[in-house]
């Protein structure tokens, strides 16, 4: 029976049962029924592609005035419209569930990242049923749906092969294929991959040619060949939200090169030129400001001499990262022209999630995760300075300074992070749609925000918004539709009120009008950030101030307390309160008050478990544990990895090298300390067991390592710093292997299994810890005790 379309604001669409011939026989003439309808959106639903680009700030894209070429934007942007006045949240998990939502961030549980959720509602990082994501809408509706890249909104107790999968992309959140990452970033060279639900290993090497972006790509113009060839009259939804350009900045050599010596003159002269093109351009009022630096943002000449050789290649390397990611995005629009698909394609090109990032620190970084461990003082300059020409390259986890991170916002206040400010939200979006939008080459200044997306994309398909979906009534969206601006430049905005507020930052929006105040800044980790009623009010009239350049809040004090009280009232409205500036505590999360997937401080695990983050594994940061694996030698002896954690930027690794049982401890990828026995592990079943004394008086401190062999002591060393936050954002825990980059230098990232037999491996953290020698039966008990 056809569909009416009806019926499509209940979803699933109910089942109609049709009157039935009273007939005994098949045969008989009288035996005739309704043909089969296939589920298909309603007729000219277009195609729709939602390109995400990662940590991109305003000021980047040569599209919008910045240094760096990206002639796909050009080319969509010349046969669509360029919105300069877009916004995300400010930071990732919180800016894809509003876009995928068509709500407000903390309207669906992820006023933060999703590592840093908590018990609050509006932090939770659990989406509600009631706001099922567009995906969903889309696929009840007959829609080809698939998500390529990165998925940063499933709840961290939920990221392991145990589930449930509710939450993932496939199958939970719509898309009826996925293949990416899991989580805020991956190495571009090594990621950490899923295909569907089922953890995968990249195809080939980075020797071999091996580059994520290029790899998504692949996968998603494979998919979209299948859909067209198999079900031409099936539109598809392709959401290809790049890894790119998240730290860590892993560009291919060649493009890297293409930038060398763009960058000489410092972050400061790049504001200038970008501001002038800008401004050339049309990307920004003509009667714009370009914002003063913010003092705690370091001029380029106050930079160390001899820091500035790492500081350029910082910037070369990351405008060959956008580059790159572009030409991946051409290609992928290529083959959607090829397929002559493009004419009803609906493009979104949103060139950041948010603004660029200033979490690299005051220098920029080789391997990420230093500051976030306190580990600073270990990569000096000239430990830079001595990695330079491996920038970007697979041995390498780097983030640029925090000056590049603002030039690349010019010409706004502040980055990522920083919600208050639109240098933190207004990110440079791309709408091409040939059927849909005859405006060609046009800048389009409508006030409008990543909420907006769903809403337009359901109006183009000309579907309503569900009232029902899964039997669960659903909350209205928060968005408004931009399609009334696709064909007319002029007409008054629509989105006329938005909130903002990340980790404290916050602001309100309201009919031109934006006042906002900053609580903390992005690259500072530790120590008091000042009491919320003390932070410091801006107003801004952005009907004259395109920028936010002149601060109006001691002249208009009335104006500045009227959008004072919208923001409260709207936060209330959106689950913004209570105000959480935590960083640290919202990381552990019994004080956080999330699920932990495991609780107790012994895990016990199996041979062939792979891909389990960090977070899906017992804390044995900063105290004492234990590490015991139950091995079988086979004749002629063993080799490789027996359990890892972590990789090129900190992590653990016990291991057999030449046959000798080793452990390794990498701390933020510049200290590496190996303990190893003297005498190879003979043939035989043997237990291997390493213990780590931690020394305690504070968190990061060192240790002692000893390594057992059948509860006899055969090598003993010490650790002297330890990481006290994260090993990794992306690596994993493997048995049998290390996946991903190598703990050690011991081994290769590749090829380094085990070539014996591994029984199980228990994993104990603090006062449980037992005697040197493992009783089967206790392991049997800790078994017993989990089901």
């Amino acid at each position: 029976m056809a569909i009416d379309d009806s019926q499509r604001a209940t979803l699933p669409i109910p089942d109609q049962r049709s009157a039935l011939p009273t007939v005994f026989d098949a045969k008989d003439s009288a035996a005739v029924f309704p043909p089969i309808t296939r589920l298909r959106p309603p007729a000219g639903a277009p195609n729709v592609l939602i390109v995400m680009l990662d940590d991109v700030g305003f000021g980047a894209s040569s599209a919008f005035g910045g240094p760096v070429p990206m002639p796909t934007a050009e080319r969509l942007a010349a046969g669509g419209l360029r919105y300069n006045r877009f916004h995300t949240t400010a930071l990732c998990s919180p800016t894809r569930a509003a876009l995928l939502s068509g709500r407000n961030h903390h309207a669906v549980g992820m006023g933060g990242i999703t590592e840093m959720a908590t018990s609050a509602p509006g932090y939770s990082s659990v989406r509600p049923n009631s706001a099922q994501p567009m995906a969903e809408i889309l696929r009840l509706n007959g829609y080809a749906t698939a998500h390529f890249g990165k998925c940063h909104e499933v709840p961290q107790w939920e990221t392991s092969p145990a589930g449930p999968f509710d939450r993932w992309p496939s199958p939970g959140n719509g898309f009826e294929e996925f293949y990416g990452f899991i989580g805020g970033e991956t190495n571009q060279w090594y990621p950490a991959l899923h295909h569907g639900t089922t953890p995968v290993d990249p195809p080939k090497t980075p020797e071999e040619g091996y580059h994520f972006t290029v790899d998504m790509t692949d996968h998603a113009i494979t998919w979209i060949r299948e859909q067209k060839a198999l079900a031409p009259d099936k539109p598809f939804f392709t959401y290809f939200a790049t890894g790119a350009t998240h730290a860590p900045h892993h560009a291919p050599a060649e493009w890297a090169e293409k930038f060398r010596g763009q960058f000489d003159d410092g972050w400061d002269a790049l504001r200038e030129h970008t501001f002038a093109k800008q401004k050339e351009l049309g990307a920004i009022g003509p009667d714009a400001s370009l914002t003063q630096r913010p003092s705690e943002v370091p001029a380029w000449d106050d930079m160390p001499d001899d820091l500035k050789v790492v500081l350029r290649r910082e910037a070369e390397n990351y405008a060959g990262f956008l580059a790159h990611t572009d030409h991946e995005v051409g290609r992928l629009v290529d083959a959607i022209e090829e397929l002559g698909e493009l004419e009803n394609t609906l493009v979104y090109y949103i060139i950041g999630d948010n603004g660029a990032s200033a979490e690299g620190g005051l220098h920029g970084t080789f391997m990420a995760m230093v500051e976030p461990n306190g580990a600073g003082d270990v990569q000096t300059v000239d430990a830079m300075v001595e990695r330079v020409d491996k920038w970007g390259g697979p041995e390498s986890y780097p983030h640029y300074a925090v000056g590049w991170a603002h030039a690349f916002c010019t010409p706004y206040q502040w980055t990522k992070q920083v919600a208050s400010h639109w240098g933190g939200t207004r990110n440079a979006t791309i709408v091409h749609w040939p059927a849909g939008i005859t405006a060609k080459g046009e800048f389009r200044s409508q006030f409008a925000h990543v909420i907006d997306v769903a809403p337009t994309v359901l109006e183009a398909a000309h579907l309503p918004v569900p009232r029902t979906v899964h039997g669960v009534t659903q909350e209205p969206m928060h968005g408004t539709s931009m399609s009334y601006t696709f064909d007319d430049g002029a007409v008054p905005e629509r989105h006329a009120t938005q909130y903002f507020e990340m980790v404290c930052n916050r602001g309100i929006y309201h009919q031109g009008w934006s006042a906002v105040t900053k609580h903390r800044t992005p690259w500072i980790f530790y120590g008091s950030v000042g009491a919320l009623e003390d932070d410091v009010w801006e107003l801004y009239d952005g009907n004259t101030d395109w920028t936010q350049a002149h601060d109006l809040a001691s002249e208009q004090p009335e104006k500045l307390a009227q959008l004072q009280q919208l923001f409260t009232i709207e936060a209330a409205k959106y689950n913004v309160f209570p105000l959480d500036d935590r960083l640290l505590e919202r990381l552990q999360p019994g004080i956080a008050g999330r699920p932990e997937l495991l609780e107790g401080d012994t895990q016990i695990l199996y041979p062939g478990m792979r891909s389990i983050s960090e977070d899906n594994m017992i804390n044995i940061k900063n105290r004492s544990h234990s590490v015991t694996a139950e091995v079988v030698v086979p004749a002629g002896g063993a080799e490789g990895v027996v359990i890892a954690q972590g990789g090129i930027t900190g992590g653990w690794s016990l291991y057999l090298h030449e046959g000798r049982p080793s452990y390794a401890y990498n701390f933020v990828g510049y200290q590496l300390t190996k303990v190893k026995a003297a005498e190879v592990l003979p043939e035989g079943q043997h237990q291997l067991r390493m213990e780590f004394a931690y020394d305690g008086g504070g968190p990061g401190t060192g240790g002692a390592v000893t390594l057992y062999v059948d509860g006899d002591p055969v090598a003993n060393g010490r650790v002297e710093r330890t990481h006290f936050t994260s090993f990794n954002l992306d690596e994993t825990n493997d048995v049998g292997r290390d996946a991903g980059t190598a703990v050690s230098d011991d081994y290769a990232a590749t090829g380094n299994d085990f070539t014996g037999a591994i029984r199980w491996v228990e994993i104990v953290g603090g006062d449980d810890m037992h005697d040197h020698l493992v009783d089967p039966q206790h392991l049997h008990q800790a078994v017993m005790g989990r089901q």
